[in-house]
């Protein structure tokens, strides 16, 4: 036997928080976040706030942006995320001053032990250094740090730690040349 899914369970407190205040959020986000006008980037920090989310200045988070549990994210000064981002926070994710996580890409904390017949549940944190840019449609796979001033390629798929400083491209995405020539 592969997997028996009656035997799968959520470890206790994975999840952060209570069931109340996760459908909480999710009924927020759903409606008060997600219905905000683009341009109400402090509304946005606000409400990611009040869930426990630590959020820095000048942050900007399009309404379009998908987070599971906001008190599970930290994203510092100056950080900007695109439109249809997934932050999908099973565990932490921690964005850096000044980095950007450009439209449609899937930052993954998260997934499930496939040798194991209980299909068990893990999460591991992602990192996006200080400078980073992670380009269009991009997936960030569990326990991935992206190095200070990095550029993840449009389409990349990145499955271990990515250097400081290179331009890192394909799937899996590897380090090809330096972000800046000197």
């Amino acid at each position: 036997m592969y997997q028996r899914l009656n035997e799968f369970n959520v470890p206790p407190n994975f999840r952060g928080r209570s069931v109340v205040v996760v459908q909480l959020w999710w009924f927020v986000q759903s409606s008060l976040f997600c219905l905000s006008p683009q341009f109400a980037y402090s509304w946005r920090n606000f409400l990611l706030r009040l869930f426990g989310a630590e959020i820095g200045k000048n942050v900007i988070i399009r309404p379009s942006v998908r987070i599971t549990y906001p008190w599970k994210l930290t994203i510092k000064d100056n950080a900007w995320v695109g439109d249809y981002v997934d932050l999908y926070t099973l565990g932490d994710i921690t964005i850096g001053k000044n980095a950007v996580v450009s439209q449609k890409s899937y930052l993954c904390t998260g997934s499930h032990d496939y040798q194991s017949e209980a299909f068990d549940i893990y999460a591991k944190p992602i990192v996006i250094e200080d400078e980073a840019w992670v380009a269009s449609d991009v997936f960030i796979a569990p326990g991935v740090t992206i190095g200070k001033g990095a550029v993840i390629g449009s389409r990349s798929s990145v499955y271990k730690d990515m250097p400081e400083g290179m331009m890192c491209i394909g799937n899996p995405a590897r380090p090809i040349k330096p972000r800046l020539d000197k």
